[in-house]
């Protein structure tokens, strides 16, 4: 597949009479997004404000960020599976808004959901203080069940894009770039003399919310497939899940996902990226085996030279990282894992839940029980309260004077496990 993706650059974000880009200024409507995605009766109303970077500004809890995208010449739309047909995406040309981003809030549906600073010390651990965003916030009904109201502020969230995308149809991209893989015969030959790496991408689906969709269905149900890298970026993989905010991923994450695009930057001269594995995270042993298994099938099938291993979440997802690298490795095959940490908030405590020798090549994201205080904000979106429950706060976690103490487990991204974050390592 090859698909072209068309950046249009938003510097700026504004509510006006018309949905349009015009000088670098995203301009929204809000009467007409309001029919685009109200009409849910499981929300009891659904509000628009904007949260720009360097402003003090705090979204608490944030459910999902997504980033508005259009297709514009290629098979299906974005989405799909819930906003578009469940055709094929991936090729053509998608139009990207680039520095926007649809945030959703509101009353609390899951306990791991996270915090946007856009200015002060948690505008640091998160990507999204430097996204201009239009934050919904969704209020559901008395009597509403948690995986009803997840999946009303899903949809919004989805509906939100998308119609803010199509703003970027018929502009002209300020950047185009290009990616291709080829049929997996074809790929190889083209590098015969290159090693041929391979994506496994591990995605969170633990129980009702932990969820994750691909192509609409919950990946839960899935088993281990092989896909071109090129359909993340039409959003054939999205976020359902309230799992904690540190390292979560967004759909906005999917859709703009590092490793994969570092994969393409050296693709051809490095290595040959032949393309991704998408596997599940499950609950019960057997369910597990079954996956890792069929993960590491595929991998022999394919005859990879090494796998990069991405896991989502920690804790349960831990043991099926593991099994995925002790099956791999015993192939042959290389193996790198990206992760995180919960070593304590000393940092002195095991870092995962499970742990392997043959694991002995790994990337960390970072330490999420890394203690923060958060300063108070001049306007705050949603609920700040939301603060003494989530995971990685705690009872007097939100202080008198609105500053928030707490693990930065809380923030939105700051640990991500495929990169998406803004911690670095210190040599001493």
């Amino acid at each position: 597949m090859r698909l072209e993706v068309g950046k249009i650059y938003v510097k700026d974000i504004q509510f006006g009479a018309e949905t349009k880009v015009e000088s670098g200024i995203l301009y929204i409507n809000k009467e007409e997004l309001l029919k685009e995605v109200g009409g849910d009766e499981r929300l009891k109303s659904i509000e628009f404000d904007i949260a720009k970077p360097g402003e003090e500004t705090r979204i608490i809890p944030v459910k999902d960020v997504i980033e508005p995208r259009v297709k514009v010449e290629g098979k299906g739309g974005i989405f799909p599976g819930f906003i578009s047909k469940v055709d094929m995406v991936g090729s053509g040309r998608t139009h990207v808004l680039k520095g926007a981003a649809v945030v959703t809030t509101g009353k609390i549906v899951g306990f791991q959901e996270g915090i946007i600073d856009m200015s002060g010390e948690g505008a640091k651990y998160t990507p999204f203080s430097k996204t201009n965003n239009l934050v919904i916030t969704c209020e559901p009904k008395e009597g509403v069940k948690q995986h009803e109201h997840e999946e009303a502020v899903r949809m919004v969230g989805f509906k939100a894009a998308t119609y803010i995308g199509k703003a970027g149809k018929d502009i002209k991209p300020d950047e185009i770039k290009t990616y291709e893989t080829l049929p997996l015969l074809e790929q190889v030959k083209q590098y015969p003399n290159l090693p041929k790496v391979i994506y496994v991408y591990m995605l969170q689906s633990q129980g009702l919310l932990h969820d994750t969709y691909v192509y609409g269905v919950d990946a839960k149900k899935i088993i281990p497939t092989f896909i071109y890298p090129t359909e993340m970026f039409d959003g054939a993989i999205v976020s359902g899940n309230c799992v904690s905010a540190c390292d979560k991923n967004p759909s906005y994450v999917h859709m703009n996902h590092p490793v994969i695009e570092d994969l393409y930057e050296h693709h051809g001269k490095d290595y040959n990226f032949l393309g991704c594995i998408i596997t599940n995270e499950n609950v019960y042993l057997a369910d597990k085996e079954r996956s890792s298994n069929y993960t590491a099938k595929l991998v022999e099938y394919l005859g990879a030279d090494a796998v990069i291993i991405s896991e989502e979440g920690f804790g349960n997802p831990d043991a099926d990282l593991v099994m995925n690298c002790n099956k791999i490795s015993d192939l042959g095959v290389k193996t790198v894992l990206i992760t995180d940490e919960y070593a304590g908030q000393d940092g002195s405590s095991q870092s995962l839940a499970d742990s392997t020798p043959k694991g002995d090549a790994v990337v960390t994201g970072g330490n999420a029980n890394e203690v923060v205080v958060l300063p108070p904000m001049k306007k705050l979106i949603g609920h700040p309260e939301a603060a003494n429950v989530i995971a990685g706060g705690h009872v007097g976690s939100l202080r008198e004077d609105g500053s928030i103490e707490a693990e930065i487990q809380v923030i939105t991204g700051a640990t991500s496990e495929v990169g998406f974050n803004k911690l670095t390592a210190k040599g001493f």
